[in-house]
């Protein structure tokens, strides 16, 4: 089922929206891992850390999930298809890992977070705590190659791509030929 144009663009429009947006929350997030890693002072790392739970929580999450929604709706509802494009299929992937390992690093950030917000915490503790620097990076680098996907679009259909392509062919030949018999009978 294809969308009406002015849906498609709505949705369109939401999705590049909250996908642009996931990108920013992930470089601000990145931002304050760097400081967490290069900083020797407390407050800067208790303020980084509570920062970077609350980023988490309240806004890579939902775009994530956002993202991921609309690229669904987007898919479905357009020529493109979910499973016809390798390409698309492979956004699909990426965006699922991210999120998976998104949740699953979101328990460690609300852990830094729990504990810097403790006023008893240490500064020796806090420095101590570590960083999520490795999964920001590559979190960063999985967001920029699906972008370069959906941007580029490389060529390649699935073999259900190709098949679903074949019937919607035969089908249009088939919807020719009815119609040239129709004008040919008397």
């Amino acid at each position: 089922m294809t969308m009406a144009p002015g849906l498609r663009k709505l949705v369109l429009t939401t999705h590049i929206t909250t996908s642009v947006g996931w990108i920013g929350a992930v470089v601000a997030y990145l931002a304050l891992d760097i400081t967490v890693v290069t900083s020797q002072d407390a407050q800067t790392l208790r303020a980084a850390y509570l920062a970077m739970g609350l980023i988490t929580r309240w806004v890579i999450i939902p775009l994530a999930f956002a993202s991921f929604l609309t690229g669904l709706v987007i898919s479905l509802g357009t020529k493109w298809g979910l499973f016809r494009h390798y390409w698309v299929l492979i956004s699909l992937v990426l965006t699922v890992l991210a999120i998976l390992v998104l949740l699953v690093e979101t328990q460690t950030i609300s852990y830094f977070a729990d504990i810097a917000a403790d006023p008893t915490t240490s500064s020796d503790d806090l420095r101590a705590l570590g960083s999520t620097l490795v999964h920001s990076v590559g979190g960063l680098l999985v967001l920029l190659v699906i972008t370069v996907l959906n941007v580029y679009k490389p060529q390649g259909m699935t073999p259900y791509g190709w098949r679903k392509q074949h019937e919607r062919r035969r089908a249009s030949q088939q919807s020719k030929q009815d119609e040239q018999r129709k004008v040919a009978q008397p």
